[in-house]
C-alpha cells in the first residue's frame, strides 16, 4: 500500500509537471493544495504487485485523495504528526467572517486590540475581539464603553451582569488571563478558581462548599485576594471546607480541623481542632508547632557561590519580550513572580529546551564545559491506568520479579520471571489483565475503576501467589508501604537503593503497587525525583564525580505541609552539595528563602507581566523590595519581620 500511495503522489506531481525532488518552498500554490487536499483528477499509475518470488505490472486509473485525508484515516496514530494552528478563514475568531465584522464601541478598541480578518479594522470590536482581551482589559472596556442612550438602556442590565462576572474572575486573581483562553491551558488551580468565580456569580446562599488546595500556584500575594473572595462566600451565608497547608489560609479560618499524626497507615486521626490562635498555642501536632513558631523551616546561613553562569539569549514568547537571564551553575536557583507572569513559559518552555539543545550538540562534538544531562521533574502523571504503579516507574518490579521467580515453588514449576509480571498473560488475572481493577463506563456520569471481584485487586491468578519470598507472594509486597517494603529489601542493593529514595522524598507512606492514577500531581512530581537520586551509581571504569546534571521541577511543594516541604528541601540541597544545578519554580516562602538565587518576575500577570524586576539572594529581594516593586520581596521582608517579632517574644 506504501508503494502504491508513493507512485499515486509522484504522478500528481508529474500532472503539474513538476519533479518529485523539487523543494516543497518551491512548490507552485497549485501542486501544494493538491498534495495536501487532493485531486479531482484521474491519474494513471504503474506499480509492481509482490507475492512470493513472482511480480506483476499493473496499471490502473485512481484518484489522490490528499495528505490531509490520508492522515485523518489515521486517526490517533497521526497524533505525533498533527498541531493546532489559527484558522486561515476566521483568524482565529471562531465565527463566520460576515459575524467578525459587527463591532461595538466606534473608537473605544484597547491598544493592541485583534484585528478583523483580512486585516480590516472597522471602528469598534468584534467578539472575536473583544474575547481576545484580557479579564482586567475587558472590565476596563466595558465599563467605559460609550452608547447611545436607547442603546445603553438595552444594553445595562447585560453589561451590569457581564462586569459582575468580570469582577468576580478579576477578585480571585485571574486579571490576567485571556476570556478565549482554551480550557486545556489552564492549570489545576486556574481552573479551580474559575470555578469558584462561578459560584460567586450565582450569589447562592446556605450552601456547602469543598475546596481542595484553592492556592495551588498562586503567590502570596494573591493569596491576600483570594482570602477576601472566600470571606465573601462565608459572608453569604455558606458554609466553607477548605482543605489546604498555606499558613494564610489557615490563619484566615474560623474552624481548623489537622489530621494526623503522619502520613498514610500513621494518619487518619484528628489530631487537633479549634480556632487558629487556640491550635497554635495548645496543640502539639506538627501543624500547631509551624503555626505558632515554635518550629521553623530552617534559612541556610550562607548562599554558594554559582560555579560558572548559563546565558541564553534574549527570550520573547507569551508575555515575554527580549527577557534576558543569567542563570548560576551549581546553585539552587527559584524562579517566582506572580500569577501569569510568565515563570513556566521562561522555564519550561524556554530555558529547558535551550539547556537540552545545548548538552545535545556538546554530546555530538565530544565536548565538556556544559552539564551532561537535563532531567525536567513535572507534575504530569507517570501513567493513567492502574497497571503503572511506584514499584514499575521507580524501576524495582524487574528485582522484584526475579526473586520471586527464584523461589522453591517457582523453580519446582519452572516459573520464569516473566510469570510474576502483571502486564504479561501467564500469570495475570485474565479478567483484569492484572489491573487490579475493571473500569465500568457509568454513560452519563464519569467512569469509574472498581476492584476486581475475580482477583480481589490482587492482579495475579492463584497459582502464582502460592510463590513466597520470605513468607509474602508478590501481591503482599505490592501491597507493602514503600517505608516497611525498603527494610525489608535491606539486603538488595538494587532495590533498597531506589525504595530509599522514596523514602527520602516524603514518599514512605505510599504503596509499591499504588495504582499511579491515584497519586496527586505533588506525589508524581517526588517519585520522578526519587527516581533520578536513585540512579545506578558510575562503573569503576567512569572515574569522577557523577555525571553533572541540571533538574528543572515545576512548583514541587504543591500539596505538601511544612514536614514534607523540610524533607524536600534537604533533597533538592544534597543534589547541589552534589554537584548539579537546581532551578525550581515556587511560591512557597520557605522553599524562596532556602534559595542560593532569586528570579522575580513581574510586576503583574498578563501583558503586564514578562519583566525580569529583581534577582540575587533572599535578602537583597526583601532589601530592594519599595525600589522594585517586587511583590516576592515584599513577601520575604514580611516574613522576616515576623520572625524578629517572634524571636523577641520567645526571648522575653
Amino acid at each position: 500500500r506504501g508503494q502504491r500511495k508513493r507512485t499515486l503522489a509522484k504522478a500528481v506531481f508529474k500532472h503539474f509537471g513538476a519533479k518529485w525532488t523539487t523543494p516543497v518552498c518551491e512548490w507552485p500554490p497549485a501542486l501544494r493544495r493538491a498534495v495536501l487536499y487532493g485531486l479531482d483528477a484521474d491519474l494513471s499509475v504503474k506499480w509492481t504487485s509482490r507475492f512470493g518470488q513472482s511480480r506483476t505490472r499493473i496499471e490502473e486509473t485512481r484518484r489522490w485523495p490528499g495528505m490531509i485525508a490520508i492522515i485523518n484515516a489515521w486517526n490517533s496514530r497521526a497524533s505525533w504528526l498533527r498541531r493546532e494552528t489559527t484558522c486561515p478563514d476566521c483568524e482565529g475568531g471562531r465565527l463566520r467572517r460576515i459575524h467578525l465584522f459587527v463591532t461595538i464601541g466606534a473608537g473605544q478598541q484597547p491598544t493592541g486590540a485583534p484585528l478583523t480578518p483580512s486585516g480590516a479594522q472597522p471602528p469598534g470590536m468584534s467578539i472575536a475581539a473583544t474575547c481576545a482581551l484580557t479579564v482586567s482589559a475587558a472590565r476596563t472596556f466595558w465599563s467605559s464603553l460609550s452608547l447611545e442612550p436607547t442603546e445603553a438602556t438595552i444594553a445595562k442590565q447585560a453589561i451590569d451582569a457581564l462586569l459582575a462576572r468580570l469582577a468576580f474572575l478579576d477578585d480571585v486573581g485571574l486579571g490576567y488571563l485571556s476570556l478565549d483562553r482554551a480550557a486545556h491551558t489552564l492549570s489545576g488551580g486556574e481552573a479551580q478558581r474559575i470555578r469558584l468565580a462561578t459560584q460567586l456569580g450565582a450569589r447562592l446562599t446556605g450552601t456547602i462548599y469543598v475546596l481542595d488546595e484553592p492556592t495551588i500556584g498562586l503567590h502570596p500575594r494573591d493569596t491576600a485576594r483570594l482570602l477576601k473572595t472566600l470571606a465573601g462566600l462565608r459572608d453569604l451565608g455558606n458554609t466553607l471546607v477548605v482543605v489546604e497547608h498555606d499558613p494564610d489560609v489557615m490563619w484566615a479560618a474560623d474552624h481548623i480541623i489537622d489530621m494526623g499524626p503522619a502520613a498514610g497507615e500513621h494518619g487518619g486521626l484528628i489530631v487537633g481542632s479549634g480556632a487558629p490562635a487556640t491550635l497554635a498555642a495548645t496543640g502539639t501536632s506538627a501543624t500547631a508547632d509551624f503555626l505558632a513558631g515554635r518550629r521553623r523551616i530552617a534559612v541556610p546561613q550562607s548562599r554558594r557561590q554559582p560555579t560558572a553562569w548559563f546565558e541564553p539569549p534574549p527570550i520573547t514568547r507569551n508575555n515575554l519580550h527580549q527577557v534576558q537571564v543569567r542563570l548560576p551553575r551549581g546553585c539552587m536557583t527559584v524562579i517566582t513572580g506572580v500569577s501569569g507572569s510568565g515563570k513556566s513559559t521562561l522555564l519550561m518552555d524556554e530555558l529547558g529546551p535551550w539547556l537540552e539543545a545545548k548538552i545535545t550538540a556538546q554530546r555530538k562534538a565530544r565536548r565538556r564545559g556544559l552539564p551532561q544531562r537535563l532531567v525536567v521533574v513535572d507534575q504530569r502523571p507517570i501513567g493513567r491506568t492502574p497497571r503503572s504503579c511506584p514499584a514499575t516507574y521507580g524501576d524495582v518490579m524487574d528485582p522484584i520479579r526475579k526473586l520471586f521467580s527464584q523461589t522453591a515453588v517457582a523453580r519446582e514449576q519452572g516459573w520464569k520471571p516473566g510469570m510474576f509480571s502483571f502486564n504479561a498473560k501467564a500469570g495475570r488475572c485474565p479478567h483484569c489483565e492484572g489491573r487490579g481493577a475493571v473500569l465500568v463506563e457509568m454513560h452519563f456520569l464519569s467512569d469509574v475503576w472498581v476492584s476486581c471481584e475475580h482477583c480481589g485487586g490482587r492482579r495475579y491468578q492463584d497459582q502464582v501467589l502460592t510463590a513466597r519470598w520470605k513468607g509474602l507472594s508478590i501481591a503482599d509486597v505490592l501491597d507493602l508501604p514503600i517505608e516497611q517494603a525498603a527494610p525489608l529489601f535491606a539486603n538488595q542493593r538494587s532495590v533498597s537503593r531506589r525504595l530509599a529514595a522514596m523514602v527520602d522524598v516524603g514518599l514512605g507512606y505510599v504503596r509499591l503497587g499504588q495504582p499511579a492514577s491515584t497519586l496527586s500531581g505533588g506525589e508524581s512530581q517526588r517519585l520522578k525525583l526519587a527516581r533520578e537520586l536513585a540512579a545506578p551509581p558510575r562503573t569503576r571504569r567512569e572515574k569522577g564525580p557523577p555525571a553533572e546534571t541540571v533538574f528543572l521541577l515545576d512548583e514541587p511543594t504543591t500539596g505538601l505541609h511544612w514536614t514534607d516541604v523540610e524533607r524536600l528541601l534537604e533533597v533538592l540541597h544534597r543534589l547541589v552539595d552534589h554537584g548539579h544545578t537546581v532551578l525550581v519554580i515556587e511560591h512557597h516562602v520557605d522553599v524562596i528563602r532556602s534559595a542560593d538565587h532569586v528570579i522575580d518576575l513581574g510586576p503583574e500577570g498578563g501583558a503586564q507581566g514578562g519583566q525580569v524586576i529583581a534577582t540575587g539572594t533572599p535578602e537583597e529581594l526583601a532589601e530592594t523590595a519599595d525600589a522594585t516593586g517586587s511583590w516576592t520581596g515584599r513577601a520575604l521582608a514580611d516574613r522576616a519581620l515576623a520572625d524578629r517579632a517572634l524571636a523577641s517574644r520567645v526571648g522575653g
